[in-house]
């Protein structure tokens, strides 16, 4: 049975509704109970904004969040021909290294290539001088880390995480029939949309298993990482062995984040790499709920203010009207409660050998 199998049981669609209207009870309310699915693209009006390549057409509205390490700010903005609201992600190149010019050319190049609906899409791409502009889908709830900050900083319930979950793996999974590795699926590059569809952004650090016309079966590329991102890396992409990884390693990640999202943290967040590896290769794979790989309260605290995603690569988010968590609503975990099938899930996706995953 492949990753995504096991989300086929029930496939329910994230319902539409105004975020910051909300209460933390109608929020989960509205995520987990409409009983359709729908996988459509968004609306043939929004394409209009496709062809728009002039700056006057756009209006920031407010900036969201940062990007891509900080190098890109992200903003709400409205296409003035159509009314339509999209995000614009701005970048100064001449702020940039070539590695990361290479990484943005990446994921620019990537959003046009793949057409699936959970995959994240860049509707326009154009210069502005030195700084480069990226049209998106406004996503109204932002990313899947935004929920559990703004509204459920103890975890989602188990129904919740299968819903945003069965979306973002049928985007990953696209990407490995592709022959591709995403390599940074975690919570904030799962984004939702107000109409419900969930997408998979971050494409900045996939990689392709096919070279010259041919699938390897494995790869050696091991790129800096950054330390954003490693809490979610398989134990082989830490290690950066002679066996190299391959699409096994994103479903690593997959266990990672269904630990985050069932607690409200981020495993191994503030360990070093190497005690990090060490933790990952030790014993048998970890519970959601299990307190001694999640960080200790002050760590959490600085975790909550961490941000909204770009789709571009890691973000902060700097957004003064976004709801925030109060530190009396942070507790530990333990008291939360998943299904049998749930803790299996995440202990099919944790195990140490690739190959049982």
């Amino acid at each position: 049975m492949s990753l995504l199998d096991c989300f086929c049981t029930s496939r329910t669609r994230v319902e539409s509704l105004r975020p910051e209207k909300q209460s933390e009870s109608s929020i989960h309310q509205y995520l987990v109970n409409e009983p359709t699915v729908s996988w459509s693209p968004p609306s043939a009006r929004a394409h209009e904004v496709i062809c728009s390549t002039n700056v006057s057409h756009y209006e920031l509205q407010v900036e969201i969040g940062r990007g891509f390490d900080n190098f890109t700010s992200v903003h709400l903005a409205r296409h003035t021909p159509t009314g339509t609201l999209v995000t614009i992600k701005i970048t100064n190149l001449e702020n940039c290294t070539e590695e990361r010019l290479k990484a943005l050319q990446k994921a620019v190049i990537l959003s046009h290539f793949f057409r699936h609906p959970n995959i994240t899409t860049y509707w326009t791409v154009f210069t502005v001088g030195s700084w480069l502009w990226v049209i998106s889908p406004f996503m109204a709830y932002g990313s899947a880390s935004q929920l559990l900050r703004t509204y459920f900083p103890e975890g989602m319930s188990e129904d919740l995480i299968r819903n945003i979950l069965f979306g973002a793996v049928r985007g990953l999974n696209y990407l490995h029939q592709n022959g591709c590795i995403h390599r940074s699926f975690k919570a904030s590059h799962i984004l939702i949309s107000g109409d419900g569809l969930v997408t998979l952004s971050g494409l900045s650090h996939l990689h392709s298993l096919v070279k010259h016309g041919q699938r390897h079966r494995a790869v050696f590329d091991f790129p800096q990482f950054s330390t954003s991102v490693q809490p979610w890396l398989s134990p082989e992409l830490l290690r950066q062995d002679l066996h190299g990884y391959n699409v096994k390693s994103d479903i690593y990640s997959v266990g990672i984040t269904a630990c985050e999202l069932a607690s409200g943290q981020v495993p191994f967040q503030d360990m070093q790499r190497t005690q990090m590896l060490l933790q990952k290769l030790k014993g048998p794979p970890y519970s959601p709920l299990d307190i001694s790989i999640f960080p200790q309260s002050d760590s959490r605290m600085k975790n909550s203010r961490s941000g909204i995603d770009s789709g571009i690569g890691e973000s902060v988010l700097v957004s003064s009207g976004t709801h925030t968590v109060n530190s009396d609503r942070l507790h530990t975990p333990s008291s939360k409660t998943f299904s049998p099938a749930f803790f299996s899930l995440v202990q099919l996706c944790l195990q140490q050998d690739p190959e049982k995953r």
